[in-house]
């Protein structure tokens, strides 16, 4: 399988962003990528992802308009990647930064895509969490209890990464998993 389009899921804490960025910085030239800008119905924070950012309404207009080849509720915001993110497919691997509940419709609308799984433990998860300041502790037992457990979806190569450890080793886990959802291998 030569996945192109890389469905990127991981509970909130994980450290998605963190390893994507050393993804970026360490992707081989052979390797080339895309990586699609979410459209997201929330301000932008500062050192937080370059979503673009649209109110609520606007997306709703959006959504209407067909204008998402994804789109997805989560944590109370709307997310949708625009159908011109998903173009550089024929050239290049294109990530998607993507919601865990709305797998199986992503695996819908593009089959044969490569899925990156990104997880660690509870306890990690839970310092990580407390670390970012955002949410009471209650807020974040109730993230720690609402975690699920992927299944990997047929059609689709799916890799789990650990994060459990330093960025280094985990980037190097994921950087083998795109190279081998590039080269079909496993």
């Amino acid at each position: 399988m030569n996945a192109a389009l890389i469905y990127v899921i991981g509970p909130s804490g994980v450290g998605k962003d963190t390893l994507l960025a050393w993804l970026r910085s360490n992707l081989p030239d052979h390797l080339p990528a895309h990586w699609a800008q979410r459209t997201i119905d929330r301000p932008r924070v500062p050192q937080g992802e370059a979503h673009e950012s649209v109110a609520p309404e606007e997306f709703r207009r959006l959504l209407a308009a067909q204008s998402f080849a994804l789109h997805w509720q989560a944590n109370g915001h709307q997310y949708g990647i625009r159908h011109a993110q998903i173009v550089p497919l024929a050239q290049k691997q294109v990530f998607v930064n993507g919601s865990r509940e709305h797998l199986p419709q992503a695996a819908l609308a593009f089959p044969g895509m490569g899925i990156l799984h990104i997880t660690a433990n509870k306890e990690v998860l839970r310092r990580r969490l407390l670390l970012r300041n955002r949410e009471s502790l209650p807020e974040i037992e109730q993230r720690l209890n609402r975690l699920i457990d992927i299944v990997p979806t047929a059609g689709c190569a799916f890799f789990e990464i650990q994060n459990n450890d330093s960025l280094e080793a985990s980037g190097q886990q994921l950087l083998q998993a795109v190279a081998s959802l590039k080269t079909g291998t496993k």
